[in-house]
C-alpha cells in the first residue's frame, strides 16, 4: 500500500532550462514480501561466503598454506562473525580441513583439495578480469563529488565490487593516492578531457531506443525512464500511478554528471539519487548490498540524509529483503531482465564456493550418523553384557 501527499513549488532551473519542482513530500509503502527475491541463494549466503573467503585468504597467505587456530581465534570481528572462529571453521569441512598441529596438539586448518582448486580458479578470474574490475572501481570513484574517495570507503565496498584483497597492486596510471581532508588517505581518478562516462541506464537506452547520449554528437539523453518490475499482486492507487508517470518523465541526471546546480529538495534531485543507487547496485557482484552499509556513502556522493528512504519510495526498482536479520537492498532489473546488465565476472566462482559450502551439510550429517551408530553399538554391547550376567 502506498500513501502520497502533494505540494508544488517552483525552484531554480536546471542547465537544460527544465523547471525543478517538488511534487511530493513523502511516499510510504506497506512492505510486500516477494518470495523470489527473498530466496536468491547467492544473496542469502553472501554474509557467510564473505567470512569463508576471508578465512580462506588468511590460510592461503601463509607460506605453509595452513594456520593454527590460535592465529585467528581472537579475530571474530575481523571476519564478520557472530560465533567463535573455531566453530565457524568446523561448520564447513568441505572447505576447511582440520588436523592436529606439530606442537601442543592444537587444531590447525588448511584448505581441502576442492577448496584449493576453487582458490586457483578465483585467482585466474581476478587475473583475466583485471580490466573489468578496475573499471568498476573507477566508476565508483567517478560518481563521487571530487572524483576521490577515502581508502576506508573503497575498502568497505571491496566485497560488493568483487575486488581482490591485493586490488591496490593492480591499479593503472589513472588512479592516484591523495591526501584528503583531516589527513584522510584517499584514492582518486583522473579523467581525460572530454571523456563521457555512460551509466548502465544510458547504455541500455542507446541499445534499446537508439538514443545518442553523447553531448559531442548533439543530443543529450535526458528523458530516461527507470525499468519497473512490480511484485505480483502489487496494485497502485491512481494518484500514485500519476506521480510515478510524472517522476519517470523528469530529466535523468547521470550519477557521473555534475549535480551541484540541482536543488536538493527537487524531484530531479530525487531522480538523481535513485539513478545513483541503480548504477551503484549495477556495479556490485550480486546487485545487492546491506542497506546500512551504504549509509557511509552520503557525504562523498552528495546523498540526502534519508537516502535509505529512496529504496522504500521506489519498490518497483528496488526490493528490500529482511532475511539474515538485516535489510538488504536488491536491484530488481538484473534479475527480471537478464540482458540488461552483464553478469559480474566474479559471480560464477562465488556461486561455486556456495555449492562447496553446501556440501558441508552432507559431511556433517554423515558424521552425526556415524557417531550415533557408534554410540548405539556401545549401548547394545553393554545391554548384552548385562543380559549375559
Amino acid at each position: 500500500m502506498f500513501f502520497i501527499s502533494r505540494r508544488a513549488q517552483t525552484l531554480k532551473t536546471l542547465p537544460s532550462s527544465s523547471t525543478q519542482i517538488r511534487t511530493y513530500v513523502d511516499v510510504y509503502m506497506k512492505w510486500k514480501k516477494d518470495h523470489y527475491f527473498d530466496n536468491i541463494e547467492h544473496i542469502l549466503r553472501s554474509p557467510q561466503l564473505k567470512s569463508v573467503i576471508a578465512l580462506k585468504n588468511c590460510i592461503t597467505s601463509d607460506p605453509n598454506s595452513c594456520i593454527p587456530i590460535s592465529s585467528v581465534s581472537k579475530k571474530t570481528h575481523q571476519f564478520d562473525l557472530s560465533t567463535k572462529v573455531t566453530k565457524f571453521l568446523r561448520q564447513f569441512p568441505s572447505v576447511f580441513e582440520e588436523f592436529v598441529g606439530p606442537e601442543h596438539n592444537l587444531p590447525w586448518f588448511r584448505l581441502t583439495p576442492e577448496a584449493a582448486e576453487l582458490d586457483r580458479e578465483e585467482r585466474r578470474v581476478y587475473q583475466d578480469s583485471a580490466e573489468d574490475l578496475r573499471g568498476r572501481l573507477r566508476k565508483l570513484i567517478l560518481m563521487s563529488k571530487d572524483n576521490a574517495l577515502p581508502l576506508s570507503i573503497v575498502q568497505g565496498m571491496k566485497w560488493y565490487l568483487g575486488l581482490p584483497d591485493d586490488y591496490m597492486m593492480c591499479l593503472d596510471s589513472s588512479f592516484r593516492f591523495v591526501d584528503m581532508e583531516d589527513g584522510v588517505k584517499g584514492l582518486s581518478v583522473e579523467c581525460s578531457n572530454g571523456e563521457k562516462v555512460l551509466s548502465f541506464l544510458q547504455k541500455n537506452a542507446i541499445k534499446n531506443r537508439g538514443l545518442l547520449c553523447s553531448e559531442n554528437r548533439g543530443l543529450l539523453c535526458s528523458e530516461i525512464e527507470f525499468p519497473l518490475f512490480p511484485s505480483k499482486g502489487c496494485r497502485l492507487r491512481v494518484k500514485i500511478e500519476d506521480w510515478l508517470k510524472e517522476f519517470q518523465r523528469l530529466p535523468y541526471v547521470s550519477p557521473y554528471d555534475d549535480y551541484s546546480r540541482l536543488d536538493p529538495s527537487s524531484d530531479v534531485a530525487e531522480k538523481r539519487v535513485v539513478g545513483f543507487l541503480h548504477e551503484l547496485l549495477c556495479l556490485f557482484v550480486d546487485h545487492s548490498a546491506e542497506r546500512k552499509k551504504l549509509l557511509c556513502l552520503k557525504k562523498w556522493f552528495g546523498l540526502p540524509q534519508k537516502v535509505h528512504k529512496a529504496f522504500e519510495r521506489h519498490p518497483q526498482i528496488f526490493y528490500l529483503s529482511m532475511k539474515n536479520k538485516t535489510c538488504t537492498a536488491i536491484l530488481r532489473e538484473p534479475y527480471r531482465d537478464k540482458a540488461s546488465v552483464e553478469p559480474h565476472p566474479v559471480l560464477a566462482v562465488r556461486k561455486k564456493y556456495i555449492q562447496l559450502m553446501k556440501s558441508s551439510e552432507l559431511i556433517l550429517k554423515s558424521r552425526r550418523s556415524s557417531c550415533r551408530f557408534s554410540n548405539d553399538g556401545v549401548v547394545e554391547k553393554d545391554l548384552d553384557l548385562d543380559f549375559d550376567g
